[in-house]
């Protein structure tokens, strides 16, 4: 495209300024310039001291021009329907030009003309005016004494044009001559280029501002996936560029682009407006020009569409004409500010009949309006005007003055120009009165002026930074529904660029919403993953899509959309839905719990027990029984058979330090003077027997000194074990973080494991021992044998024990100091059941049996 403009502009530079008629051999004073072709008549036009140039898109298309390259191509010419809008941009410029011819400070003796044109939007229009206005329109003219063709009729400024691309052509003819230009509605920001564009200014923010708020707009209301419509143009491509390169930043996903023109067959419109039907991004973001956008809107108006939320540039938000797609209610979007022109509208309006029809323009424009016709010649099916027509209750964008934006751009634009003309021509005289006409200055001047102007109309700054940009403000504007029914265009807040990050934008009212809603529509991919998920992305998919996927065990995520989840500390656990640490819960084998309050009942119950096998063997003490089964023995080991029962009550409760140490040496020693018991008592009653064969004095040895020291001794050894156990690495309390995860286990730790197995193996060993000469004293011939009860008894102990090695290992948590518990009261029971219950039988029920003559008899079988 941008080629076949640079051939278009060479051939129309070498066509305007090569022949002269001079060169057929007329001296320099009678040289004469000729202008090629068919000079473009404007719109609207005025003579004056110093002549500024306007270019708007008054119309929507540019003739299709034929070419067959053996005729000479017909001239180019708008069609179409008029932009109310534009013709009021180009009034404007007529307008602010006449206040300055009239105003005493501003250029004073010094009058302003005009040379506005129409470019129909179009390229190959806009580089024909470029060069038109840089030549002049007289077709033959004398250059003077410079010789210099090319200085005749040049305008001082271009205000214009409306679209970005048309500016850009022109930018590229002008910016050779210093022609400065001034665009009023061309916001690309690649027009800030000052090496490309040198003589660009603007009086609109660029784009790459609107950008940056329209992401921010997007990121504020919370919506990541949006859908993205463009013109297929400068303004366009330029614009959505710099928005998705924000919006990537932002981490905002765009699930589809399109771009179109309005030149464009009507088969691309309908699949760019099928594509958002389809889609699921509820929030359109529009880079559209508004001849553009009212295509669109047309195609979507044919067919209903689920409601969209349209996000605007200033392009088309502000244009009150697009308001009547009601479809569209809820649009909220990016405009310029607001502004007041005084006399502006009394300047509209006034358009008498001479008026309106020595202008082809406004002819135009009044005949579409009131649908008649001025000319009585042309009048073919069409009624003629009047002269009833009031232009004063006309309901038209040229009239509706309540929303000046562009215009007052164009306004300030004109200003601007006119600035610098007054810097450049009456800073030369000394006189504030009147500045020095005859003075003639050139273009280039004003380009230098230009960039330093600074000045303040109707309460509005204008001044151009390097690149040519005004400062960016903008409000923010919102289609919303009136009690009429109608669409109105509401400014609900404000946007500076100058203020620091994240207070750019101030809301100052509520806004409305597609389908009249209160609340902000939600646009998302996938819904927000809630505290207690992380996000997944699924394949092939921008990143806004994703799965949420649960925290796996023992992590949570506290905020929505994380990342990630983390895990929590070693003594906290996640709640049910993993969005927070609780606590872990501690355990312990506690004696409020059922199973501690049945283990403490039996060893309560076993200590009673023994207790009353005690008083009960106390009490018959004298009886046969009792004193053949050694009664020293017997009632000590009824006292650490009770200790024994007692003992299991420190397994309980919250481990501490003392308890720790406490439970397991009171376990060995109160065992180890048991099991001493028991042997004494075993190896009494195979002595006994023995002692009786004839040539024997075996009991000498074996009487209750002997006995006594017997059980001191094995008794002493595990209190040694135990001391040396408790010096080297007694056992401590400790939480076990290992065994379940979700919930801490208080116990006790061994400290030194070989402590802890060195008293279970001392106790075992005696019971083995004990066990062993049981065994060989069972078939003693004796009518009550307690040998027999002993071997039952350690057979018990024995089976208990060995059965508690592996389920000791093996139960989790709590349930080990259970076992142990249960282990030390099965062996007690087991102990005093098989030694004392048989006697306490004979005692209580049996007194016939409590006889020394039925003790001494022999077993007959």
């Amino acid at each position: 495209m941008m080629g076949i403009s640079a051939l278009f502009v060479c051939l129309i530079w070498a066509l305007g300024l090569f022949e002269l008629n001079s060169a057929l051999g007329l001296n320099g004073s009678g040289m004469k310039c000729k202008l090629q072709g068919t000079a473009h008549p404007p719109a609207f036009s005025m003579d004056g001291d110093y002549v500024v140039g306007g270019v708007f898109s008054i119309h929507y298309y540019m003739h299709t021009v034929r070419y067959n390259y053996t005729t000479e191509p017909e001239p180019l010419r708008c069609t179409g329907s008029i932009d109310s809008r534009e013709l009021r941009f180009s009034r404007a410029m007529v307008f602010a030009i006449e206040e300055i011819n009239n105003s005493s400070n501003l250029l004073p003796g010094v009058t302003l003309g005009y040379h506005i044109y129409d470019s129909c939007a179009s390229v190959p229009m806009a580089v024909r005016l470029a060069f038109q206005l840089s030549n002049g329109q007289d077709p033959e003219f004398s250059p003077g004494n410079d010789h210099n063709c090319s200085q005749s009729g040049m305008v001082m400024a271009i205000v214009g044009e409306s679209g970005s691309t048309p500016s850009i052509s022109m930018s590229r003819v002008i910016g050779p001559f210093n022609i400065p230009q001034v665009s009023h509605f061309a916001t690309c920001a690649c027009l800030s280029n000052k090496k490309q564009y040198p003589s660009f200014f603007r009086t609109i923010p660029s784009d790459q501002f609107q950008a940056n708020a329209l992401v921010k707009l997007v990121k504020q209301f919370g919506w990541t996936w949006i859908g993205a419509v463009r013109s297929d143009s400068d303004y366009g491509n330029n614009g959505m560029a710099s928005f998705l390169d924000a919006a990537h930043r932002e981490g905002i996903c765009v699930e589809y682009s399109e771009s179109f023109y309005r030149t464009h067959p009507r088969s691309k419109i309908q699949r760019v407006a099928e594509v958002i039907r389809r889609s699921t991004a509820t929030v359109i973001v529009a880079f559209v020009a508004s001849g553009d956008m009212r295509i669109l809107f047309e195609e979507l108006s044919r067919e209903p569409s689920p409601p969209r939320q349209w996000l605007g540039s200033e392009a088309w938000v502000t244009d009150s004409e697009l308001l009547r797609f009601s479809f569209c209610a809820g649009a909220i979007g990016i405009g310029i500010q607001q502004a007041v022109i005084p006399g502006l509208r009394d300047f509209l309006l006034d358009l008498p009949a001479t008026k309106v029809s020595a202008s082809p323009v406004l002819t135009e424009f009044w005949e579409s309006e009131f649908h008649c016709r001025l000319d009585q010649s042309a009048a073919t099916g069409e009624s003629l005007c009047d002269g009833t027509e009031d232009i004063q209750t006309l309901q038209s964008p040229y009239t509706d003055t309540s929303q000046l934006r562009i215009t007052n751009m164009v306004y300030k634009a004109v200003y601007a120009i006119a600035h610098a003309i007054h810097n450049a021509v009456c800073q030369k005289t000394n006189s504030t009165r009147e500045c020095d006409k005859v003075t003639r200055i050139e273009s280039k001047q004003v380009l230098t002026e230009l960039k330093k102007v600074s000045f303040s109309q109707n309460g509005y700054d204008v001044s151009f930074d390097a690149n040519g940009d005004p400062v960016a403000t903008y409000e923010l504007v919102n289609w919303q529904r009136s009690a009429s029914g109608s669409i109105e265009l509401v400014t609900v807040g404000h946007y500076n660029a100058s203020l620091p990050v994240g207070q750019e934008f101030h809301i100052s009212r509520n806004l409305t919403w597609m389908e009249g809603g209160t609340q902000v529509p939600a646009s998302v991919c996938t819904d927000s993953c809630p505290a207690g998920t992380r996000k997944v992305l699924q394949r092939g998919k921008p990143i806004c899509c994703y799965d949420c996927v649960p925290c796996p065990e023992g992590k949570i995520s506290n905020a929505t959309d994380s990342a990630d989840c983390f895990p929590c500390s070693d003594e906290s656990w996640p709640n049910a839905e993993r969005n927070t640490c609780l606590p872990k819960p501690v355990e312990f084998l506690s004696i409020h719990e059922v199973l501690g309050i049945i283990l403490a009942a039996f060893s309560v119950g076993g200590a009673c027990l023994a207790a009353i096998t005690a008083a009960v063997f106390f009490r018959h003490r004298k009886s046969p029984i009792v004193r053949a089964n050694n009664s020293e023995l017997s009632f000590l080991l009824l006292f650490s058979l009770t200790l024994c029962f007692l003992c299991s009550l420190t397994f309980m409760g919250a481990p501490s330090e003392w308890s720790c140490m406490l439970r397991h040496t009171a376990f060995g020693i109160t065992f180890v003077l048991c099991i001493s018991c028991v042997l004494g008592k075993t190896i009494v009653v195979l002595m006994a027997f023995k002692a009786t064969l004839p040539g024997r004095n075996i009991m000498k040895w074996f009487g209750p000194p002997q006995q006594r020291m017997t059980v001191v001794s094995f008794t002493f050894i595990q209190v040694l074990i135990c001391i040396i156990w408790l010096v080297v690495s007694p056992p401590f309390p400790m939480k076990n973080l290992t065994t379940y995860k979700e919930r801490i286990i208080l116990e006790c730790a061994l400290g030194s494991a070989i402590g802890f197995w060195a008293v279970l193996g001392y106790i075992g060993l005696l019971a083995f021992f004990c066990f062993v000469l049981a065994v060989l004293a069972r078939k003693l011939p004796d009518n009550f044998n307690e040998a027999k009860l002993i071997t039952f008894s350690m057979l018990i102990f024995c089976a208990v024990w060995i059965a508690f090695i592996p389920a000791y290992v093996s139960s989790p948590g709590k349930f080990t100091v259970a076992v142990e518990i249960f282990a030390i009261l099965a062996s007690s029971f087991g102990l005093i059941l098989c030694i004392f219950a048989p006697k306490c039988y004979i005692i209580l029920f049996k007194p016939e049996k409590n006889t020394k003559k039925h003790l001494m008899n022999k077993n007959e079988s």
